[in-house]
C-alpha cells in the first residue's frame, strides 16, 4: 500500500499497491487487467528444483504469519503463486513477473532472478504482509507485468564489523534488509587498527587478543570459523556474495599489537581504541609480513566461496609510495594463487592494479582531479570501478548537523543528495563499461546496535539499491521521493528503525 490512511475506508485499503510503487523501479512496467487475490486456498507452486523450492519455502515464510494461511509449497497443481526458471533473456538477476486473476507467475532464468522477484511481490502486497502476526488482508496483487534487470552487476554494501564488532544474527538482521532491495553484495570491513575480527588458525593472537577490543574499549568479539561460514551461508541464501576486506599494509594497528614481528622494530604497539586513522603500517620490508599476509589470504579464501577478496589499501600514510607500490605488488598475486580476485580501494591506483582487479571508489565531489584522473586512467586501463563516494552513499555520514550519529567529514548527505547523481558518468575519463556499480558503505564508529545501522542506513539504502539496480531513464528524485515514502509503511511493519527525512512526504 502507500502511505498509511488512519481510518480509511475498507475499499480504500483495499486497492492492490500500484506497479509504479516499487523501489528500485523496475526496468518495464505493464500494469492492466484485474488483480489476483492471495486467500486460504492459495498455493506456490515451484518447479522440482532444490533452489526454487527454497525459494517458495521463504516465500512462504513471510506471508504465513501476517496472513494466518497455510501456503503449500508444491510441485503440483495449477494457479496460484508459481516460481518458474526458464530460458530467457533475463540473465544472471533478472526475472517477469506476471499477475491476473487467475494467480502470479515469476519467472527466470536462474534462482537469484526468482528470488529478486519475490521481492518486488512484496512491495505489491499491503505493508502489513511483513508483520509477525495475523492481519485483516485482503492481500491482493495488482494485474499486469513487470520485466526487470539491473543495470549493474554490483550492487553492494558494506558493514564495519572493526570498529565496533556485531553479531552473526546483527549481520543476518542486515542481510535480510539488504535483500529487500535487491542489493547482492556484502562487503564485511574484518580488520583495522581496533579490532581483527575473523579466526586464522595460523596466527591465532589476531582474533584472540586484536580481537579483543573496539572504539571506546569494550569487549571487541570475533568470528569463528563457522560463524564466519554462517554468514556466508546466510547471505547466500538471499543470493548475496560475501566479498571479505583485510585491510593492509595500513589500518593494521590491531595485528601490530598481536604479533610483535610485524613491526619493523619488533616492539608491539598497545591496542588502540581511538578513532584517528593512517599512524599504522606492515613492515614492508621484511619478509614475515608477507608469509603473514599469505596465511591470512589462503586461510580465508578457503572459507570465502565468491570470487572476490578486497585487501583494503587506503590511509597508507604511514607507508611511502615507494613501499606501498612494493607492498601490493607482492599482495595481489598472493589473491590470485589463491583463486580470488583483487578488490581494493582506489588508491590501489596509485600501484599497479592486477589484472581483472576493482577499484572501490570513495573520493568525494570535490577530491582533486589529479586523484580522480588516477581511477579513471586505471579504469581506461581495464580496471573495473565501484563507486561509493563518500559525500554521497557513505551510510554513516549525518544527514544533518542534528543527526544523532554518524560523522560528518565527508559532508552532510540528505537522503536526495545520496540519491541525486549517476554512477554512469559520476567520474571523468572512466570509460562507462568500466562501472561495475555501487556499494554503500556503513562505517561505525558511533554505531553499536542494529538500531544504530538502521537509522543511518533507511532510507538511503534504497536509493544506493535504486542507483544500482534501475535503468538510469527511470531516475527522477521527484518521482522517486513518492515511491521512498511508500516505503515507511513497510519498515514500521518490520521493525526497522528509520529516518524520517523532512525531503520524503512520508
Amino acid at each position: 500500500m502507500g502511505v498509511s490512511v488512519t481510518g480509511a475506508a475498507p475499499a480504500q485499503a483495499a486497492s492492490p499497491t500500484p506497479f509504479d510503487r516499487v523501489v528500485p523501479a523496475p526496468a518495464s512496467i505493464t500494469p492492466g487487467g484485474s488483480a489476483y487475490k492471495i486467500t486460504r486456498g492459495t498455493h506456490i507452486r515451484v518447479d522440482d528444483s532444490r533452489e526454487t523450492r527454497r525459494i517458495g519455502e521463504y516465500l512462504a515464510s513471510v506471508l504465513r504469519p501476517s496472513t494466518g494461511y497455510r501456503l503449500p509449497v508444491t510441485a503440483h497443481g495449477s494457479g496460484g503463486i508459481r516460481l518458474h526458471l526458464a530460458k530467457g533473456s533475463f540473465g544472471a538477476e533478472g526475472y517477469r513477473l506476471d499477475s491476473g486473476r487467475g494467480g502470479v507467475t515469476i519467472t527466470a532464468a536462474a534462482p537469484a532472478g526468482l528470488f529478486h522477484g519475490v521481492q518486488t511481490l512484496r512491495q505489491l502486497l499491503p505493508a502489513a504482509v511483513e508483520k509477525d502476526s495475523v492481519q485483516p488482508g485482503p492481500w491482493q496483487v495488482a494485474g499486469g507485468t513487470v520485466q526487470d534487470t539491473p543495470r549493474y552487476g554490483w550492487r553492494g554494501a558494506m558493514l564495519d564489523v572493526s570498529r565496533h564488532f556485531f553479531t552473526v544474527d546483527q549481520i543476518k538482521r542486515y542481510i535480510d534488509q539488504l535483500a529487500l532491495y535487491k542489493i547482492n553484495k556484502l562487503h564485511l570491513h574484518l580488520s583495522d587498527d581496533q579490532g581483527w575480527r575473523i579466526a586464522i588458525d595460523s596466527w591465532p593472537r589476531l582474533a584472540a587478543y586484536g580481537g579483543s577490543t573496539q572504539v571506546g574499549g569494550g569487549p571487541g568479539g570475533h568470528y569463528t570459523k563457522a560463524d564466519y561460514k554462517e554468514i556466508v551461508r546466510y547471505a547466500s541464501s538471499r543470493y548475496l556474495e560475501v566479498v571479505p576486506e583485510i585491510d593492509m599494509p595500513g589500518h593494521t594497528n590491531a595485528a601490530l599489537a598481536s604479533y610483535a614481528e610485524l613491526n619493523c622494530d619488533g616492539v608491539a604497539p598497545p591496542l588502540y581504541t581511538g578513532t584517528e586513522v593512517g599512524f599504522s603500517s606492515l613492515c614492508v620490508g621484511k619478509d614475515i609480513t608477507y608469509d603473514f599476509v599469505d596465511d591470512v589470504i589462503r586461510e580465508l579464501a578457503a572459507l570465502t566461496p565468491g570470487k572476490y577478496l578486497h585487501i583494503g589499501g587506503d590511509e597508507a600514510h604511514s607507508t611511502s609510495h615507494e613501499d606501498y607500490v612494493k607492498f601490493m605488488d607482492r599482495v595481489q598475486p598472493l589473491v590470485a594463487k589463491y583463486g580470488k580476485t583483487v578488490v581494493g580501494w582506489h588508491q590501489l591506483t596509485g600501484a599497479t592494479p592486477a589484472k581483472g582487479a576493482l577499484a572501490q571508489y570513495w573520493g568525494l565531489d570535490d577530491t582533486s582531479a589529479e586523484e580522480k584522473a588516477q581511477v579513471a586512467k586505471a579504469a581506461q586501463n581495464g580496471t573495473g570501478v565501484v563507486l561509493s563516494p563518500a559525500d554521497r552513499i557513505y551510510l554513516d555520514m549525518k544527514y544533518t548537523a542534528d543527526t544523532p550519529l554518524g560523522l560528518d567529514w565527508a559532508g552532510l548527505v540528505e537522503v536526495k543528495r545520496s540519491y541525486d547523481w549517476d554512477p554512469g558518468n559520476y567520474l571523468p575519463g572512466a570509460p562507462a563499461s568500466a562501472i561495475r556499480g555501487v556499494e554503500a558503505p556503513m562505517w561505525t564508529e558511533t554505531l553499536t546496535k542494529s538500531a544504530d545501522i538502521e537509522y543511518m542506513a533507511f532510507p538511503r539504502l534504497a536509493g544506493v539499491a535504486e542507483l544500482g539496480w534501475s535503468p538510469a531513464a527511470t531516475h527522477d528524485w521527484d518521482a522517486y521521493k513518492v515511491r521512498l515514502a511508500a516505503q515507511g509503511e513497510r519498515w514500521e511493519a518490520l521493525g526497522i528503525n528509520f529516518y524520517r527525512s523532512p525531503q520524503v512526504p512520508w
